[in-house]
């Protein structure tokens, strides 16, 4: 597990696909309006009656300024006003659904994503939290993973201070890129001081992790560029780092058509910033725990992939696999037990159901035993870069290499190009085949050939 991962440029050129990133299986493309409210209200009284823990996600469209890579569901205002309809559906939708679930569920874990959380006033937040304190089991004793995400721009000390005040004890904190030409050719212009100042205040306020997110592929990088970033941050030690590709889709993203084409790096210099990103990051200590993310080795996440205990879901790499994740706000999605929902992805939809006392559900997907199956198989080798087949014959009642066989020239081919190693016990993605275990994940997605595959990023 703990080997480094190696960089094979031919393996790479090979498998280097456009593919899912597997925070679900099967994925969100797969969800559909067949599923609503009711399916809700079902799975939320089979989560209250097996009294399984919480995991909160809390949706926040609202930013002050458009970053043109963005992909994220989001709103772009300068009126704060814009705020305070939104902030009184989404206490509603709180009650409406905490009043299917136990007072005695723990929320064990609470992330706050957006757009920019931040935007909200110190007096909106405080509001929201005790709403969420009010209706959900929060814990109050700094023990829950309590996570929000950061612009810098948005936040200073006093920020900082009410946030821990509130509870919250993690924060991940948008970066992308340091350079000043690829900040304006992006819209985001954000100085190292404005970071560090952040993080500063969060080190001394004991917030017990920091995550920065970083973008390569951007316009206006190279490697050398690229490769000063990582130093930069690299010297500010966070405890994680999320290192996402960038996926050019102009033609589904629309702030992405303000990006000139021509400003974007070279397949091959994109590939050089990764490798050299990779080198610099292990050599800092940092370990690869896949899917673009790195840690260092005292990090949970690094823990729980060493104990074989690292989950994936919607909220990323996460300890609290075990959870109900419940999805809050506008496009946020719930995964409880079997049932995938999402909310409606546009604003005025999810506010007017709201408005009329009807969740904003508005579609998903029940899972059947097969998916099931193949989420499994997709958890282990995503989350592990190993699967014993025994597992999951043992979990599921079936002979691994008898359901499976039509794959098997797939995973042999693999096997001989050095991405696994393939015997009749297990499959075991090897350091060369780790950047690309999407790859290796996607032979077991059923769904995946009927799909379109510009939907999804590339691999690397």
């Amino acid at each position: 597990m703990l080997d480094a991962i190696r960089w094979d440029t031919d393996l790479i050129r090979r498998y280097d696909l456009a593919g899912p990133r597997y925070t679900s299986y099967p994925t969100a493309v797969q969800f559909d309006s067949q599923v609503g409210t009711f399916d809700l209200f079902h799975a939320l009284r089979d989560s209250r009656k097996a009294l399984r823990p919480l995991s909160l996600y809390v949706h926040v469209p609202f930013c002050a300024n458009i970053c043109y890579y963005c992909a994220c569901n989001k709103v772009i205002t300068k009126d704060r006003g814009r705020a305070l309809p939104y902030l009184q559906r989404l206490e509603q939708e709180i009650q409406l659904i905490a009043c299917h679930l136990d007072p005695s569920q723990k929320v064990e874990q609470l992330h706050f994503g957006g757009g920019t959380p931040t935007f909200l006033s110190h007096d909106e937040l405080r509001q929201l939290m005790a709403q969420l304190r009010k209706h959900f089991n929060l814990l109050d004793d700094d023990s829950g993973d309590y996570g929000i995400e950061i612009d810098p721009r948005e936040a200073d000390w006093s920020t900082m201070g009410l946030l821990r005040e509130l509870g919250f004890n993690r924060v991940s904190i948008g970066l992308q890129d340091l350079d000043p030409a690829v900040q304006r050719a992006v819209n985001r212009l954000q100085s190292l001081e404005e970071t560090r100042a952040v993080i500063d205040a969060a080190r001394t306020l004991q917030f017990r992790s920091i995550n920065i997110d970083l973008i390569y592929g951007l316009p206006k990088q190279t490697p050398e560029n690229f490769a000063r970033t990582i130093d930069e941050v690299i010297s500010l030690q966070p405890d994680r780092l999320s290192v996402f590709n960038y996926a050019h889709l102009p033609e589904r993203f629309m702030p992405q058509r303000r990006i000139n084409d021509q400003d974007l790096p070279a397949p091959a210099q994109k590939l050089e910033m990764l490798q050299r990103t990779i080198e610099q990051l292990t050599a800092a200590g940092y370990r690869y725990i896949g899917m673009d993310h790195f840690a260092l080795p005292d990090d949970e996440l690094a823990i729980a992939q060493e104990e074989s205990t690292l989950q994936r879901n919607f909220q990323g790499y996460t300890t609290h696999g075990h959870c109900d994740l419940i999805g809050l706000g506008v496009s946020a999605i719930s995964q409880i037990g079997d049932l995938y929902c999402q909310n409606s992805s546009d604003l005025n939809q999810y506010q007017n159901a709201l408005a009329s006392a009807q969740l904003a559900t508005s579609r998903g997907l029940l899972c059947n035993t097969d998916d099931h199956l193949r989420r499994a198989v997709i958890q282990q080798l995503i989350c592990h870069f190993n699967l014993e087949f025994a597992q999951i014959e043992q979990a599921f009642n079936i002979d691994f290499q008898g359901y499976f066989g039509e794959l098997w020239p797939q995973l042999q081919g693999m096997a001989d190009d050095g991405l696994i190693e393939l015997d009749n016990e297990r499959i075991t993605v090897l350091p060369a085949g780790r950047l690309l275990v999407r790859s290796v994940c996607m032979v077991f997605d059923a769904h995946l050939e009927q799909q379109n595959r510009q939907r999804f990023s590339r691999v690397i």
